[in-house]
């Protein structure tokens, strides 16, 4: 609320990446360019988002992999259902479903097996999708709900297929999104935060309590054994001592 050049009803954001079961909060006033840069400058690797278009320009100037999301593809579809019945909607969402149930099969496999599970079965599902998508896109009227449903499935293809290249690569952002989801329901009761200060140590303890959960530690037990140690700490060493994948084996 309280934040230098900017109105207290001034839009804000907290942008959340997550690796493994590593989840990180960090705040920043804008939904910029400038501040994906800020987040993922000398990243390489690959990096799993929604379609706002702030990412690919990122990744055109960093060279990373960019993979998109299959259940924000998906909820553009349900969208149309919730309009009414729309039998091409349904068909896709058949579609979609089939490729979740592989990933159900091939979860417990290493990646490698799940590389050549997905090229032999989730691939002619993904040709089926491309050319059904092909058949039905020109002929919808693109303001409409199913219109916005197949463009964002065009606009999105060559990211939502690349998946299948690499068993490492999960086919969506669902486990970023439950991360984020105890933050937004918190919000709901502690609304605001006074100062950019404030938004920082917010990010700062929801990384840290987000992080532990995903480890499968109690957070209560994880900040009351921190909260102790924090003040003996001296070195980078003791620091990374106290880090969630460390409590959990100590």
């Amino acid at each position: 609320m309280k934040e230098t050049g900017r109105k207290a009803s001034s839009k804000s954001y907290m942008w959340v990446q997550l690796a493994g079961n590593n989840v990180l909060f960090d705040y920043y006033p804008t939904r910029g360019n400038c501040e994906v840069e800020k987040l993922l400058a000398n990243y390489d690797g690959a990096v799993m988002s929604d379609g706002y278009p702030g990412y690919d320009a990122i990744a055109t100037k960093f060279n990373f992999i960019h993979l998109a999301c299959w259940v924000h593809a998906r909820r553009y579809f349900i969208k149309v259902l919730d309009n009414g019945e729309n039998l091409n909607a349904q068909k896709m969402i058949k579609f979609i479903g089939q490729l979740y149930a592989i990933e159900k099969q091939i979860k417990t496999f290493k990646p490698d097996k799940i590389y050549q599970h997905r090229q032999e079965y989730s691939k002619p599902i993904l040709d089926k999708i491309r050319q059904f998508l092909d058949e039905i896109l020109h002929k919808t009227t693109p303001s409409g709900a199913m219109g916005k449903a197949l463009k964002y499935l065009s606009n999105q293809w060559h990211k939502l297929v690349k998946y299948i290249d690499d068993g490492n690569y999960p086919i969506d952002n669902n486990a970023a999104e439950n991360a984020i989801r105890p933050f937004v329901i918190g919000r709901k009761n502690w609304l605001f935060a006074n100062t950019p200060k404030g938004a920082h140590a917010s990010a700062n303890l929801y990384s840290i309590i987000e992080t532990a959960k995903a480890h499968d530690i109690n957070p209560q037990e994880y900040l009351s054994y921190i909260f102790k140690k924090l003040p003996l700490v001296e070195t980078v060493e003791d620091y990374e001592k106290l880090l969630p994948w460390n409590f959990k084996e100590r």
